[in-house]
């Protein structure tokens, strides 16, 4: 079945993409939100440079909803009208188990008349990075929560070696807190090498991020 991916670039939503694929189904569309502000994905920071490099290394056309925030559902929902009009039947989320997320998602398709699935779901946390680690994915830690993480992870390769930091640390390794986010650049589903460069570290308070481009 044809379906939209609701993607974030990170590494939840990219393993949910292989495994729908791997399942048999095609994705007609990746649905980015985009901070209309910034002009970078919410959340995960993308700009429209990056995530152009995602929709041809992932070989998916890109649905990008602008939202200045207060509107987000509605970009949301809007996105989802243009994916069914690609044929999509479904939309896939990489929500693990946080209800309130789930809760909004399946609000969002009802609304636009669309079938939420959640191939992730109720998996376990520490499962789901161990599978992205070894089913090959190259994601890269982009940003973290300074109180809770030390900086010297930003911009390394999610790996055994940077679990057992953040384990250590104490924190959720699937970071479905906001610990951390990631960006995927590599992995099984993949048609091409993502090509990027690493830039400058950026300190935000509680937050620190690291440019990817």
């Amino acid at each position: 079945m044809k379906f939209v991916m609701s993607y974030s670039c990170g590494k939840d939503s990219t393993l949910a993409l292989h495994k729908f694929i791997e399942a048999g189904n095609e994705p007609v569309g990746l649905l980015v939100m985009v901070n209309e502000a910034l002009d970078r994905s919410w959340f995960h920071g993308a700009d429209y440079k990056l995530l152009d490099k995602f929709s041809k290394a992932l070989d998916t056309p890109l649905i990008l909803c602008p939202s200045k925030g207060e509107e987000y559902h509605i970009a949301f929902e809007r996105g989802l009208a243009e994916a069914m009009k690609l044929g999509a039947e479904m939309a896939v989320f990489g929500d693990i188990d946080i209800e309130g997320n789930r809760a909004w998602s399946e609000e969002r398709c009802k609304n636009a008349g669309i079938k939420a699935e959640f191939p992730l779901w109720q998996r376990g946390r520490e499962e789901v990075v161990r599978e992205i680690i070894g089913s090959g994915f190259r994601c890269i830690i982009k940003s973290i929560n300074n109180k809770l993480l030390p900086r010297e992870i930003l911009g390394c390769l999610l790996g055994d070696d940077t679990a057992e930091i953040m384990a250590s640390c104490g924190i959720d390794l699937c970071g479905e807190n906001g610990e951390y986010h990631t960006i995927a650049v590599g992995g099984p589903v993949f048609k091409s090498a993502l090509k990027y460069q690493l830039g400058e570290i950026l300190d935000f308070g509680e937050r620190s991020v690291i440019e990817i481009r």
